[in-house]
């Protein structure tokens, strides 16, 4: 029973104590491969946050644990992600007025605060919410984002400072500021930029930006770079975290509240995408409310190590599925990888030039632009373009918080749309006697005297009225007006609402006027039930509940015939 319950919580838990001895190489290989590129990443989105590049360090290992026990995908890496970091940079940077104590320890608050909205939701099995925004709303969004860190970065890689904060006016002022370059830091990013390309050409299977970073580290540290005036990451502190004590008014957290609910909703969303792509494509399902819960732990379990924000690691987890990683160990060796370093090897990161993990960011955030995949969706659904389009743009204009609500906001608008006016079909019957929507460019005929209509959604209290309209808009432009009028009750009846029977009943009489019988096709149980709560008192001439379309049909035929032989 204990053990039921420990695996119910820990699924990775199974994996490991019945670990398999033939997959430690595949392991042992991917796990260090993704230590590999995770250390240079990690140090750069520090640096993206302006906190201490140790910080980086201290975000990938406890949550990579965490993930290892809570996680049930067996490919998918948690660490530090561009989206996440932009997310809270813009967010504490306000709020810590250039104190970076101040920073850090909001960028922590945050994360635990993420971490619980994103247990709390787990709880209420609120999983579903990983559709909650549309893919081209997320495609626009991680577009805007990755526009919004590599202007950041262009600081950094040429050696400048006095840009404006905001993309456009910075943008603006980019080509008047190249002048000014600081030409020996602009040496320092051709070279890093040089090798990540190389490295990328001529060893795909080399972790690039790791390379790229051991090259510059020591470039800098033989020649005493800092003496020529390019910034190096300077001193990281050895051994584990100690944070600070608070600097910052308790009152400031509030302001807290909401970009923690939207962060965790973006990284939950993106997180989901990346471990059911990658599950599907080695042939097993993913648990969303199991998952949930897991991004939570692992982001409690980054606060409680003085890191910030984790999310799925897109280019690490492909790293990991490419060398055929089988299990969660993977994620534990790449943890115990990545400590080694954390307490040995410090004393050499402090020679980093900060211009080179600018063009590692560079490099990083390049690969989730997909203006081609946004482009595509021009051709394939123009609303879906319009979507993204509008989601990057506002990323781009107000800023990576604004636009984390507006995709919110984008996608609870979108979601309201579908429900409020839903699409609907007349349905007819083929040459084979198969019920099928009705178009131009098929074979469908409608049954005579009988009108088949389905609305594709629940009917709920603020789309009955647009459901009423649509009805009778189909009866009252019928070229032969039907006697019957048969839906699809499957679709559009799901619970009993109020208000939904309180309009059926009076559909029920216009169409009585107009010489139509309703006949409600599906869920006849539960309809029956709810019609008779709501006291739809109704004769078999006024409305009629049957099992399905067919067999609507069927009765229909069956009564017409029996009409027939009365008349003769």
């Amino acid at each position: 029973m204990l053990w039921k319950r420990l695996h119910r919580w820990m699924p990775g838990l199974g994996s490991i104590c019945h670990y398999r001895r033939e997959y430690l190489s595949y392991d042992m290989r991917a796990g260090l491969s993704v230590a590999a590129v995770a250390l240079p990443v990690a140090i750069a989105y520090a640096e993206l946050m302006g906190v201490s590049a140790i910080i980086g360090l201290y975000a990938c290992i406890l949550p990579m644990f965490a993930y290892a026990l809570f996680g049930t995908s067996r490919q998918l890496i948690v660490g530090p992600d561009a989206a996440t970091c932009a997310v809270i940079a813009a967010t504490v940077v306000p709020l810590a007025h250039g104190n970076e104590h101040v920073r850090w320890q909001l960028a922590i608050i945050m994360t635990l605060m993420t971490g619980f909205w994103c247990i709390l939701a787990s709880h209420f099995r609120l999983g579903a919410f990983a559709d909650f925004l549309s893919r081209p709303i997320l495609k626009g969004f991680i577009n805007g984002v990755a526009i919004t860190i590599i202007a950041d970065q262009l600081a950094k890689v040429f050696g400048l400072s006095g840009l404006p904060e905001e993309l456009i006016e910075r943008l603006i002022a980019l080509p008047h500021e190249l002048l000014e370059s600081h030409w020996p830091t602009v040496g320092m990013s051709i070279i890093t930029l040089l090798v990540l390309l190389s490295v990328r050409f001529l060893r795909s299977s080399w972790p690039a930006p790791l390379v790229a970073m051991i090259v510059s580290t020591y470039i800098s540290w033989q020649f005493e770079l800092s003496e020529y005036g390019i910034q190096v990451v300077g001193n990281m502190g050895n051994g584990l975290p100690i944070v600070p004590m608070p600097e910052f008014k308790l009152s400031e957290i509030r302001d807290l509240v909401v970009p923690s609910i939207n962060l965790a909703v973006i990284s939950f969303v993106s997180f989901m995408m990346t471990a059911r792509s990658f599950a599907s494509k080695n042939g097993y399902q993913v648990d969303a409310d199991s998952e949930l819960r897991a991004l939570g732990i692992a982001n409690i379990a980054a606060s409680l190590s003085q890191g910030f924000a984790v999310s799925a690691a897109g280019s690490r987890t492909a790293v990991n599925d490419a060398l055929g990683g089988k299990t969660q160990m993977v994620s534990v060796i790449a943890a115990c990888t990545i400590l080694l370093v954390l307490l040995f090897m410090t004393n050499f990161l402090v020679y980093i030039p900060l211009s080179s993990l600018g063009i590692v960011l560079i490099f990083s955030s390049w690969s989730l632009l997909s203006f081609k995949n946004i482009w595509a969706y021009r051709k394939r659904n123009r609303q879906a373009f319009t979507l993204s389009i509008f989601t990057l743009i506002a990323v781009l204009l107000v800023g990576v918080i604004g636009g984390v609500g507006f995709a919110v906001l984008l996608g609870l608008f979108q979601f309201l749309r579908i429900v409020f006016r839903p699409s609907d079909q007349l349905l007819g019957v083929n040459d084979q006697g198969m019920v099928r929507s009705i178009h131009q460019n098929n074979d469908v005929k409608p049954v005579d005297d009988i009108m088949m209509y389905r609305f594709n959604s629940p009917l709920t209290y603020f789309n009955v009225g647009y459901f009423k309209k649509r009805v009778l808009q189909h009866v009252n432009s019928a070229v032969n007006s039907p006697v019957w009028l048969v839906v699809d009750a499957t679709v559009s009846f799901t619970y009993d609402d109020v208000s939904v029977f309180a309009v059926l009943d009076e559909l029920i009489t216009e169409l009585k006027g107009k010489g139509v019988t309703l006949v409600l096709a599906g869920r006849r149980t539960e309809l029956n039930r709810w019609i008779k709560q709501n006291k739809l008192s109704r004769s078999d001439e006024d409305l009629i509940v049957v099992p399905d379309l067919y067999f609507a049909i069927r009765l229909i035929q069956s009564k017409r015939q029996a009409e027939g032989k009365q008349e003769k």
